[in-house]
């Protein structure tokens, strides 16, 4: 434990630094409605996904929705963080994903006390009712920008479609998987989304055309199994050509998935200082305040003589 004031201390606990260089590859179909990311987070599923231990069913939901924040996030032009929240009345009441411009990727997952998953349990099965949110979140003089829709579906990818019919009214495909390989937990997304207006589309093209050519690239993308979305020897390019190689499929610069949990001394201190020192004193055991990270599962200690915190409410 280090012997700096926690406003002071900013160093990093001992957590992997693992970075996927080409975590992300954008496509494009020329000329045509439609634009898409393909995500593959590699091995940084496996470390994502170890810092806890959870059921199967649990760490797939997990390892999908941090595959989702990837695909969304990077088809954003922003400075902050972009998550991907579910709130439910099931066995998993709360999960959390969210993912920075650099794509600095994290996750958490709450499962209820001793609650038994079935291993064929559905994302429906696991979160329940309750809703979904994405959120950009810009920093401290931006107001966060929100989007909410109510749990709809039996998979995590039929609940961010629904949000993409009633919230942005855009057509979107989606395709999430997650899973134990030989090579360790992966996970992967396969996200299409239609372009609004005359963007990259050729002016020649009637409507009834661009429906057309919208609806050929879903059902090409319909093709696509969940093996070969985790499939570590099978290259993002080789798998867009066999999807959309008939439609003239072309690629993007790739962008990086690294590992992206943001805690530290300074900034869980920073929350220990916002509570009364009763509060502290009561969280003390033998002079000191142990706060865990819910995203890396890392502990960090404090003395409890090193905080001020605030006086109490008057009685």
């Amino acid at each position: 434990m280090t012997d700096l004031p926690a406003f002071l201390d900013t160093s990093r606990p001992d957590v992997p630094d693992l970075s996927v260089p080409r975590g992300v590859l954008p496509f494009y179909l020329p000329n045509r409605p439609v634009r898409g990311r393909l995500v593959r987070l590699g091995p940084l599923a496996a470390t994502l996904l170890s810092r806890h231990e959870h059921a199967p069913p649990v760490k797939a939901l997990l390892g999908q929705a941090l595959a989702l924040a990837a695909a969304l996030a990077t088809a954003l032009k922003f400075t902050g963080s972009f998550s991907v929240q579910a709130r439910g009345k099931g066995l998993v009441p709360m999960l959390v994903t969210d993912c920075t411009e650099t794509g600095a990727l994290r996750g958490y997952v709450r499962v209820t006390d001793d609650a038994e998953i079935p291993n064929a349990a559905t994302a429906r099965d696991l979160l329940g009712e309750g809703y979904l949110a994405f959120t950009v979140d810009q920093g401290l003089n931006k107001e966060p920008t929100q989007g909410i829709v109510s749990i709809e579906g039996e998979s995590l990818a039929d609940m961010a479609a629904h949000y993409f019919t009633t919230s942005e009214q855009l057509g979107a495909k989606i395709h999430l998987a997650a899973g134990e390989t030989a090579h360790g937990w992966r996970a992967s997304a396969l996200v299409l989304e239609r372009v609004a207006g005359a963007g990259g589309i050729d002016p020649a093209l009637s409507q009834a055309e661009q429906d057309d050519a919208w609806l050929t690239a879903t059902l090409l993308a319909d093709t696509i199994t969940e093996a070969e979305l985790l499939d570590d020897a099978l290259t993002p390019e080789h798998l867009l050509y066999r999807l959309f190689g008939a439609e003239g499929v072309a690629t993007s610069k790739p962008r990086p998935l690294s590992f992206g949990c943001r805690c530290s001394r300074q900034r869980l201190g920073g929350i220990l200082e916002g509570f009364t020192t009763d509060d502290l004193d009561h969280m003390a055991v033998e002079g000191e305040i142990k706060m865990t990270c819910e995203f890396c599962n890392f502990a960090f200690c404090f003395t409890r003589s090193t905080l001020t915190g605030r006086p109490g409410d008057p009685a």
